[in-house]
């Protein structure tokens, strides 16, 4: 027998969802991740779990009717990292006279969670306008959601190991060899090793390709790769609104509260090629967003005020490079006498969860497995209703009293009820540890070494965290000596099955 019913390449939002999916549904699954898990294009979105409006005035009702379930799952299952939000588009009421019955069809095609309803909002005499430039009259107000994209992808994953799955980051796949199973060839660390899989998913993201050229040598159709940048600088709004802009040339740009002191700005998306694992935003392409802020906003910017910028890549079925659809593709490859190979490449945050969804399901009829679940069953730390978010902090910060507001909000934002796992019984900030910085402490860094796959000190501050924004030098070097201290007794620990 082979050693694992499923393996699976890419540790990005398809890789982990996949996994997660399969595992609950009875498969022995391995994941093989050459880095981290979220480490590239899936840390670069647009944080947006969304219905998308450029669908509806393309008449793509069923599709975002979909996308609406979609966003009201994630919400359901993961109320920690997916917050709603009200969007905010200025003066757009004028320029564009249908927009007003689209969000009236979006609000119809939305089931009812709660959110609340579109409006029209006097700019002049309301928040929303402070921070913009006069005149803007009046602005389209409606909800959505946004979500902190590199932990979702780290709790799915952890999700997936609780439920059997072998997640390894640090491990690459460099052959593959097809028959009745896969034989897969990985340098794991340094140690190469072989595994035998019954069936194979390539979700590589912007290695798709490559992948499957050199690895699994069975070249795809011509592919397109498409580069998605954007801009961090400090916050230009005290509002809590996302704002959306229609720029000169007709493109989208949106400018989101990130990370309470902040403003993230994007997206400019264009073709790309060339290796993903250097892909970084031009030089034109931060001033193009920085003169499309300041078309708007009353504090200007400059691309000497961007305090970080994003980017990542990936693949897409159009030869020509243009934005794909946000749905994603998926192929399935099984002809008799060799193991099943699923492809997937493409799509948002949105509909991952549907994506991986119908791609094991592609596997019935080669597996025995359960139904379908993902639906409802939520990410580690999420089991609450969403609306509740706010009185769980609340109760937070009057179990553990030394930690600030703001400390408390982005923990449990974070981990959700799993911070028990973290804080303990501490009664003062000392029983943490040794602090690094402000933020974080010794027992997070513990938990996020042991328990979620970092190893290297970017993996704690961009992706679990994104405190490599506010953290001082000094405090980055002391938390990468900490690690290195620590590594070793850590780093062959799999996440052990948590009571749920």
């Amino acid at each position: 027998m082979a050693d694992y019913d499923l393996a699976v390449i890419g540790g990005g939002i398809n890789g982990v969802c996949v996994a997660r999916d399969a595992a609950g549904r009875g498969l022995r699954v391995i994941l093989l991740e050459q880095g981290d898990l979220g480490g590239a294009a899936s840390s670069a979105t647009s944080r947006l779990i969304h219905g998308d409006l450029a669908a509806l005035e393309r008449r793509s009702f069923a599709r975002v009717r979909t996308r609406l379930g979609e966003r009201d799952i994630w919400l359901r299952v993961a109320p920690h990292l997916v917050r709603p939000m009200r969007f905010a588009l200025p003066g757009q009421s004028e320029e564009r006279p249908l927009l007003r019955s689209l969000l009236w069809l979006h609000e119809r095609l939305a089931s009812r969670i709660g959110l609340p309803s579109p409006q029209t909002i006097d700019v002049t005499h309301h928040p929303i306008g402070d921070a913009l430039k006069r005149p803007f009259g009046t602005a389209l107000e409606f909800s959505d959601c946004v979500v902190d994209d590199s932990r979702l992808v780290v709790l799915t994953a952890l999700d997936a190991a609780e439920r059997g799955a072998v997640i390894r980051t640090g491990a690459r796949c460099i052959r593959a060899e097809r028959d009745q199973f896969w034989r897969l060839a990985v340098i794991d660390r340094g140690h190469r090793q072989v595994i035998t899989a019954r069936a194979l998913a390539n979700a590589s993201g912007g290695w798709t390709g490559t992948v499957a050229e050199t690895v699994l040598r069975m070249p795809l159709p011509k592919l397109g790769a498409v580069q998605i940048g954007q801009i961090v600088v400090r916050r230009l709004f005290d509002s809590e609104n996302v704002y959306v802009f229609q720029n000169a040339d007709g493109r989208l740009i949106l400018a989101s509260p990130y990370e309470r002191d902040f403003t993230l700005i994007g997206s400019v998306t264009r073709a790309f090629t060339g290796d993903p694992a250097i892909v970084a935003i031009g030089a034109s392409d931060i001033s193009y967003l920085c003169e499309a802020a300041n078309r708007y906003f009353r504090e200007r910017v400059e691309p000497v005020d961007v305090v970080r910028s994003v980017a990542g890549v990936n693949q897409v079925a159009d030869r020509k490079g243009r934005a794909a659809d946000r749905d994603g593709s998926m192929m399935f490859d099984f002809r008799r006498g060799k193991a099943p190979l699923l492809t997937l490449f493409g799509g948002d945050l949105t509909t991952a969860r549907l994506r991986a969804e119908r791609a094991v399901s592609r596997l019935t009829t080669h597996y025995v497995m359960s139904p379908r679940w993902t639906a409802n069953a939520p990410l580690p730390g999420g089991d609450f209703a969403w609306e509740r978010f706010d009185l769980e902090v609340e109760e937070v910060r009057y179990r553990w009293r030394f930690l600030t507001e703001a400390q408390a909000q982005r923990l449990f934002g974070a981990y959700g009820r799993r911070l028990a796992d973290i804080l303990g019984q501490a009664k003062s900030r000392a029983d943490l540890g040794q602090s690094f910085g402000e933020e974080l402490t010794e027992a997070e860094v513990r938990h996020l070494m042991a328990r979620e796959w970092a190893r290297f000190p970017d993996d704690i501050l961009w992706r679990r965290t994104k405190l490599g924004l506010t953290m001082k030098a000094e405090d980055q070097v002391a938390l990468a000596a900490f690690m290195g201290k620590h590594a070793e007794p850590m780093a062959a620990v799999e996440p052990a099955p948590i009571r749920r």
